[in-house]
């Protein structure tokens, strides 16, 4: 049974530094606090004193210690004390804004209440008051089951030698140049029949696209993504990486149909396509297992594309996906 959590005061943090110096494991001084070692790695860590112009002045030192903590729940504070700045934080979690994208787009907003930093924002969402609102359940990571590791079988026949993601372009890779996608196929609980739900972001943009299929069959499957990304620039459907599900083993039918090419991870390694990977989580947040995917009208599933899409990204210097998607449309135009 896990032990309660509580705030560790300046007296066991004197013992942590007397017993470090002592070159005690973690594992010892845990047991000696009564505390969990993640809890005494994470206090070190945190804690620990750097001097950059008396380097042997470096270490854990308890006093320090405390003071770097003090300092620490005053900035969490902050979002206690201004209700202008709290109201914006949360109501920006629930439109499944993550705390890096809120502090980051808060930076550049002339007319933001306060300036705040991520990690104010996540200690203020596991403190008591952020608990209570059960704001955790609005931060976009979040705990899934693990797939058996050997669920899926290899298809190396329907996928050749020359389609493999270790083939790709180093231009596709390093995300430099636009229309390259990543695609995937989620699957909902078998009492909602084979409907499904095919997920689309571009590697460059973070630009995402989700489009609802009443079939896994692979035919209709690629069918509809000609359909719905055709109207596109060639340029900004280069081609799409896809995992080695039986979903995909019409590929070919995207070349043949719009001249996109496709790529293919490794057999069990859906993370070489991390981006669409991540996406599929936060959509999880909007479309869970057991949604009767049938029943939700075309906007709904609009409307959970707009969002994902206005939620600004750190990597792309706090703008949006769909800004950072116009303006690679724009590029092409003016070529």
């Amino acid at each position: 049974m896990r032990r309660p959590y509580r705030k560790m005061n300046l007296d066991e943090r004197r013992i942590l530094a007397t017993m470090l110096q002592a070159k005690a494991t973690k594992t010892k001084i845990a047991e000696v606090l009564g505390r969990d070692r993640s809890t005494i790695h994470r206090e070190i860590k945190r804690n620990w004193w750097h001097d950059d112009d008396v380097p042997q002045a470096d270490g854990y030192w308890h006093v320090t210690a405390q003071t770097l903590a003090d300092r620490r729940h005053l900035k969490r504070r902050k979002l206690e004390q201004h209700e202008d700045l709290r109201k914006e934080v949360i109501g920006k979690l629930k439109t499944g804004w993550s705390p890096e994208q809120i502090a980051g787009r808060l930076k550049i907003e002339p007319r933001a209440p306060l300036r705040i930093c991520h990690e104010t924002i996540y200690q203020y969402v596991y403190s008591d008051s952020g608990q209570s609102q059960e704001l955790g359940r609005y931060l976009p990571e979040r705990q899934r089951k693990r797939k058996p590791r050997y669920a899926r079988k290899a298809r190396d026949r329907a996928f050749p030698l020359e389609t493999s993601i270790h083939n790709r372009p180093g231009e596709i890779n390093d995300r430099s140049q636009f229309g390259n996608w990543e695609g995937d196929l989620m699957i909902f609980e078998r009492a909602q029949g084979n409907a499904n739900v095919a997920t689309l972001i571009e590697r460059k943009t973070r630009y995402t696209l989700l489009l609802r299929n009443n079939d896994r069959k692979s035919r209709p499957l690629m069918n509809k993504l000609i359909n719905e990304m055709s109207p596109l620039p060639a340029e900004a459907r280069r081609s799409i990486t896809f995992d080695r599900g039986f979903e995909f083993t019409s590929w070919r039918e995207l070349h043949n149909g719009m001249g996109t090419k496709a790529w293919f991870c490794d057999p069990q390694a859906p993370w070489q396509k991390g981006s669409v990977e991540n996406m599929n989580k936060r959509v999880r947040r909007y479309l869970p297992r057991d949604t009767a995917l049938l029943s939700r009208p075309n906007r709904y599933m609009k409307s959970i594309c707009d969002r994902l899409n206005a939620t600004p990204r750190k990597c792309l210097g706090y703008k949006t996906p769909a800004e950072a998607f116009r303006d690679e449309l724009m590029k092409l135009e003016r070529r």
